[in-house]
């Protein structure tokens, strides 16, 4: 009996594990890329419902797909029954999950498990480790469901394990209970319900237990994103999660007081249990979305009164000054899209202040703080760049869409600058930390220096972005030639130490290499705000 548990128990942790990889394979591989085919998919209700299903079915968890609609509908970017239409196609898309692995595909396993081991090896540095990654945790799930079966079919001859499911029959709440708590901790119906499926298709357990056993597991699985969302103070982030778990859970509870004659119905269909099950599950959901889909607009304004955004609680990123009622009037338009932009530069100023320092300081925590700030620059480049555009739809002034343009210009770079500093600087910063690297005490300060200089260069850009002084703009093109010399100063030393045989300099001098370049990269992108207001003063002279 023990022995028959810790196989079980062993082949869901396996599961979950495998599920876990293909998530975090798939969201390394192609998040920014699903997170904007979700941006783009938000034109009504229906197109929002398929998007969620499509992005629920690559990243195989309705969870992850729950967080990324939370997330955007907290930063203003998402209506709430737009939000609730890609929650609903999370749902049926992770039944549809359950469903291809109901198949018998246990042959694949081996497949993706070496396809997997390839791309990982051979991929360092590329999107293919990623996609290995998540073709070896396919296989791994694909494996764990063969040892769940082979598990079950001895379950029969096993009296003990018998007893104890066997206790649970007849009382549908403890089954639905015990299935929730396990999703909750799983944080995915998907394993949950496969396994339940296994149980059903040696006949351990009655198909009244399975019926509940699934329901439980579709409350645990909306359970999930809303204690995510509950770790926060505004209630509003709260709204999507807690319409799913109203929805799907209502409909769930209401479903368990009928779960006998729903056990009837499906005991009566021919065919494998197991099937049966999968397709009770996608049925259910499929369901469910067919009910609230028409109505999510008064479900929308319930939440909305039941949860209100509490403007104390506003993100600190999240857009601030972007005022729609004055949209009529360029002048007053501008100047909110200027204030904005002046709060996304204080956003990528931190970024970018930190991120030499805590390069070399090696700190994990600070890093993933960097990348995490990254998100909150790619909103506001959005949002402030359909503002501005909604402004240009007006008749503009030639002044007034001089600094339309010299808004959109500004903010084009600092979203570059962004991406400079968390794609490059600190995936820099973490391969140093994995590969225990060190710089040399010279190397470190020469690093410094030409941070500095950058930071600097940088201030001045965000000075002539709200002055337009054309003798500040010259100075920000002198400052090239600056860092050029800081660059170059930098590199000739640096193969100074690697002449010189110094162990520190030479372990980490692919790092120090590039390095340097992000940095003048960087500083590019920080003059670029000059060269319009230059070439428009030498225009007019």
């Amino acid at each position: 009996m023990i022995l028959v548990l810790l196989h079980l128990a062993g082949g869901v942790a396996l599961l979950t594990w495998g599920l876990h990889m293909v998530e975090s394979g798939l969201m390394r591989a192609f998040g920014a890329s699903l997170k904007q085919f979700m941006a783009h998919s938000l034109g009504n209700r229906f197109n929002a419902f398929f998007a969620g299903l499509t992005i629920t079915g690559a990243l195989q968890s309705s969870t992850a797909t729950g967080m990324i609609a939370t997330s955007f509908a907290a930063r203003g970017l998402m209506k709430p029954v737009t939000g609730l239409a890609i929650m609903l196609g999370a749902n049926v898309g992770s039944t549809l999950i359950v469903q291809a692995f109901s198949l018998d595909l246990s042959w694949i396993s081996p497949a993706c498990l070496l396809i997997g081991m390839a791309l990982f090896e051979r991929g360092k540095g590329s999107r293919n480790r990623d996609i290995g990654r998540a073709s070896i945790g396919l296989g791994l799930m694909l494996l764990a469901l063969t040892l769940l079966v082979a598990t079950m079919r001895p379950a029969e001859t096993a009296p003990e394990l018998r007893t104890v499911l066997g206790a649970l029959s007849g009382e549908p709440i403890l089954n639905a209970a015990v299935s929730c708590v396990l999703t909750w901790a799983a944080h995915s119906s998907i394993p949950v319900v496969l396994f339940v499926m296994s149980l059903a298709s040696v006949h351990t357990v009655p198909m009244s237990t399975v019926v509940a056993m699934v329901l439980g597991a579709n409350i645990g699985s909306a359970l999930n994103p809303y204690f995510e969302a509950a770790k926060g103070d505004d209630l509003s982030r709260k709204r999507l999660p807690a319409g799913n778990l109203l929805l799907r859970g209502g409909v769930c509870l209401l479903l368990l007081s009928m779960s006998v004659p729903l056990a009837s119905f499906l005991d009566s269909v021919p065919g494998d249990a197991g099937r049966t099950v999968a397709n009770f599950h996608t049925g259910l959901n499929v369901l469910i979305a067919a009910l609230f889909i028409g109505v999510l607009g008064p479900v929308s304004k319930l939440l909305e009164r039941m949860l209100p955004q509490r403007t104390s609680a506003t993100h600190p990123d999240a857009p601030r000054h972007l005022d729609t009622s004055v949209l009529g009037s360029p002048v007053e338009a501008l100047a909110c899209a200027t204030r904005e932009v002046i709060h996304m530069g204080d956003i990528v100023e931190d970024m970018l202040r930190q991120s030499v320092p805590v390069l070399i300081a090696e700190d994990r925590r600070a890093v993933n703080d960097i990348i995490r700030r990254d998100d909150a620059v790619d909103v506001l480049h959005e949002a402030i760049k359909q503002y501005v555009t909604g402004i240009t739809r007006e008749e503009l002034s030639i002044e007034d869409n001089q600094r339309a343009s010299a808004i959109l210009t500004f903010v084009i770079n600092l979203e570059h600058i962004g991406d400079i500093v968390d794609k490059n600087l600190m995936e820099l910063a973490q391969k140093k930390i994995k590969g225990n690297l060190r710089f040399s005490g010279e190397g470190a300060e020469e690093l410094l220096a030409l941070h500095r200089s950058v930071i600097d260069s940088f201030h001045r850009a965000q000075a002539l972005f709200v002055t337009s002084s054309p003798r500040t703009a010259e100075r920000l093109l002198e400052d090239k030639q600056i860092v050029r010399q800081l660059e170059q100063h930098a590199k000739e030393k640096h193969l100074e130490r690697l002449r010189e045989g110094k162990l520190d300099s030479i372990a980490s001098s692919t790092l120090h290499l590039d390095i340097l370049r992000d940095l003048k990269r960087i500083h590019s992108h920080v003059c670029a705000i000059a060269y319009p207001l230059l070439q428009r003063e030498a225009s007019q002279a």
